[in-house]
This record gives structure tokens, sequence and C-alpha cells, in this order.
């Protein structure tokens, strides 16, 4: 098969893509048209059916394999792929792990990372609390090291979750020592925590869609519901230090506008709002750079960065 990632315009795709998205539109001139979204490992594209009575299009279902026959075009500084033929992929013509994206780390290595930050806090209830969510918790047992930290902006892809919150965690270490009113265990507890409410708020591979209690809640209030549910659990946990755990995850996005329901009130907070903004947005910065199919150093126009990127090399 050819990856998403190796296309190019002009390119005949054949071959089976996994179709995240499948939308109804019509064109200007009132002609009915189906938009998809094709997945594989290396990356999203657009794809386009502008013949949707054609014999050759088979009734198909989103988050399904599909077989497609089409060409590359370049709309808007991207990929598309124009479909002239497409039906139902059947068992056994596709190897699953061929269509989902995944971490560039050893996954028994973060493990191994994971389990020092926990050894690494001292305070006996942080400690505990960890402990009981990353080892008794069912949910996060079963999928922190496959959940993606995102449905579609940063580390979106299997085993993302872990390593961002190990990211984060590394980095807010860094920090700890710099400032005298940190309080170290706190920290690096929110650090690993703050997005834990995604093991619920984000479906498994490959679908990696939002979940009812999602869509509903969101990852953050479940986060911090996490953190009270299990601490109920253990016996004399001191009510003030869960009050300043669950505001720093209440708080790790920094502002309303980008859906924290408090604003930073602890330096601890802070500090974990600016690491994870700045993993997360370092992380897009490097796929652009990565996946850039300009020729030269330049990127296409970003919209999230406002402008075109450049790659330092000299």
């Amino acid at each position: 098969m050819q990856y998403i990632n190796e296309m190019r315009e002009g390119d005949n795709v054949l071959g089976h893509y996994l179709c995240k998205d499948k939308q109804q539109f019509k064109s200007k001139a009132g002609k009915p048209y189906i938009s998809l979204k094709i997945q594989d490992k290396t990356g999203v594209a657009d794809a386009k059916i502008w013949d949707v009575n054609s014999p050759d299009i088979k009734d198909f279902q989103t988050n399904t394999f599909i077989k497609i026959m089409g060409n590359v075009v370049i709309f808007n500084n991207n990929i598309q792929i124009n479909i002239r033929k497409l039906r139902p992929s059947e068992e056994g013509e596709y190897f699953p792990m061929d269509y989902i994206p995944t971490t560039e780390r050893d996954v028994n290595e973060m493990y191994d990372e994971l389990d020092k930050f926990i050894d690494s806090v001292k305070n006996a209830y942080l400690n505990k609390l960890l402990k009981e969510i990353f080892y008794n918790n069912e949910d996060v047992k079963k999928s922190f090291s496959t959940h993606s930290a995102a449905k579609n902006i940063h580390h979106n892809y299997l085993g993302g979750l872990m390593e961002h919150t190990l990211n984060v965690a590394e980095i807010c270490e860094f920090m700890s020592g710099r400032f005298k009113n940190v309080n170290r265990d706190l920290l690096i507890t929110a650090a690993l925590l703050h997005d834990i409410g995604k093991v619920r708020e984000l479906s498994d591979f490959p679908v990696n869609d939002y979940t009812e209690e999602g869509q509903l809640l969101g990852h953050i209030y479940m986060g911090a519901e996490m953190v009270a549910e299990t601490a109920a659990k253990i016996d004399g946990f001191p009510k003030d230090m869960e009050l300043l755990l669950k505001h720093c995850i209440l708080a790790h996005h920094g502002s309303y506008e980008f859906g924290s329901p408090k604003l930073p009130r602890l330096i601890e907070a802070y500090i974990l709002h600016c690491v994870d903004s700045m993993d997360a947005l370092t992380k897009v910065f490097d796929e652009i750079l990565e996946n850039n199919e300009n020729s030269g150093l330049w990127t296409s126009y970003s919209r999230l960065f406002q402008g075109t990127l450049r790659k330092s090399e000299f």
C-alpha cells in the first residue's frame, strides 16, 4: 500500500484505508458529493467522491476499512484524493496496525519511567493515590498505554497519552527545583494525572472519538472526578490536599476560552498549564515541519500558528 505521508500530487492510489469520517454535501451547482477523511498510521487525508451514483462506489460506513482507487490532487496546499472506485475491505485484506498511528517510543520503557515518577512522590497520600489510579483502576490499566492524548490536535496516536503525560512530568520535574514555593510532590502528581480523564473521554482505536461521557463532561471534569473517587477510598486522605490537586487538573488549560472551569490560582497549577501547553503546541509545530510537503525550508500556512513555519537548517 501507499502510505498517506508518501502521497504526492498526480499519484494514482490503490489500497486499503480506514474511513474516519464520511459526510454528504452539495456543490455550488447543487450536485451531491461525499467528503471523507481516510487514515493510515502515517496520517489523515481528505478524500472526495464526486460521482456518488457511480456503480463503482459501494455502500460503506465510518470507522471501517475501505479499498479505494483514485488520484491525488492538491487543494488548499494539502493533498486530496479524488476517489473513482470504492468498496468495503474484506477480512484478511489489510493489517490493522498499518492504520493506527503509534508512538515511536518503547511502551515498556515508558512504563518504567512512569513507575519511577510514582515512586519518587514521597508524600504517602499522593503516592497511594497514584498507585490506586495507575495500578488498580480498570479503565486506566486497560487504556492508558494505548490511548491517544487527543482526537485531532496533538499526540493523537496510539500511546500518545502516555508519551505526552511523561513529557509533561519530566518538564515539571525540571521546573519544580527552580522556584521556592513549588510543592514538588503536588506538581508531579498533577502532571501525571492532568489528562487521566481522557481514558474515559476518548474511545479506543481505531475509532478514537469522543464517548458520550466525553462529549457531555470532558476530560478535565472527569479527571478531577477520578481523583475525588480515589481519594475517598484512601483512609484519612487530607481534604485540602485533594482540593489543591483537583484545582491543578481543573485549571490546566489555563483559561475559560480553552475549556478550564477555573484559572490557575496555585503556582503548581500555573506551571502545569504552561508545560502542558508547551508540549502540546511544540508537538504540533514539530509534526508540521516533519510532514511539510513544500520544497525548501518553509511550510504551508498554518492556521494554528498564523503563518508559514521554517525549518531551522542553515
